[in-house]
């Protein structure tokens, strides 16, 4: 099947930002992707306030998705994002939904929350509490992260043991020291611990890096984006998945019991 993956600079308006998706949408769809995969936290942004997108959350029943759940009734296509969407006295959950049809078909609340390189996402957002469901796409089982979840391995093998091919993560990769390196590596080395094949976006701008990628379960990047709003296709098959946990099946000779059970 055809996946995409689209970045862009999130703005503080959420209809702005609406219609961005909107629009990657349509040209994901005339490309005849099946998936497409967006950044994290897009309903609004402004880099001067790192709680702005957790003061603007909507109910998934708000304007921002209703927008994108108009659009996606349109097509076949499957797209996944996230948004904040409020919980209890000011804060929120950053949460991934999964639009089909004109309907959210999955939805998972961020587990691994961004307390690190002197930021506190946990400052005003909830965690999640289960891990997140696999969905089918052109028959491919697909598993559903979220940013931070990349630096821990055993969300994505999780996902595996339970059948997935393909992972998705809606991401804003903050910039920093090393952190692009830290992507690449983290990406690469995801897709080689389970064999999958992985679909990441990232928003670009002055805060968060771009450089959305699709890598194959060899570990090798087919498609990448560059620090720009841009829109890239890939190709996934089940068959390359499959070639590749017969020569290299590293979850068949796994030592230890199936752990991440929450």
């Amino acid at each position: 099947m055809i996946v995409a993956t689209g970045q862009f600079v999130v703005t503080p308006d959420w209809r702005t930002n609406a219609q961005t998706c909107v629009e990657l949408m349509a040209q994901a769809a005339q490309g005849q992707a099946s998936l497409l995969v967006l950044p994290e936290a897009i309903l609004a942004r402004d880099d001067a306030d790192p709680f702005f997108s957790v003061k603007a959350a909507q109910p998934l029943d708000g304007g921002f998705l209703s927008l994108l759940r108009s659009e996606s009734q349109r097509n076949n296509l499957t797209t996944v994002l996230t948004v904040h969407v409020p919980s209890t006295q000011g804060r929120a959950l950053n949460t991934l939904v999964v639009l089909r049809g004109g309907e959210i078909i999955a939805q998972y609340a961020k587990l691994h929350l961004y307390d690190a390189f002197n930021m506190q996402e946990s400052a005003r957002v909830d965690a999640g509490q289960q891990l997140p469901p696999l969905i089918t796409v052109e028959g491919m089982q697909v598993g559903l992260m979220t940013c931070y979840d990349l630096r821990f391995p055993d969300l994505a093998m999780a996902l595996a043991l339970q059948g997935a091919e393909l992972l998705v993560l809606p991401s804003a990769w903050v910039r920093g020291p090393l952190k692009e390196q830290h992507w690449a590596t983290l990406l690469s080395a995801r897709a080689l611990d389970t064999t999958c094949y992985i679909v990441a976006s990232s928003e670009c701008g002055t805060k968060n890096i771009g450089l959305s990628r699709v890598i194959d379960p060899q570990g090798v990047t087919i498609a990448s984006a560059t620090q720009e709003p841009q829109l890239i296709f890939a190709e996934a098959t089940p068959e390359r998945v499959a070639q590749t946990r017969e020569s290299l099946p590293v979850l068949k000779h796994r030592r230890f019991a199936a752990p991440y059970l929450l």
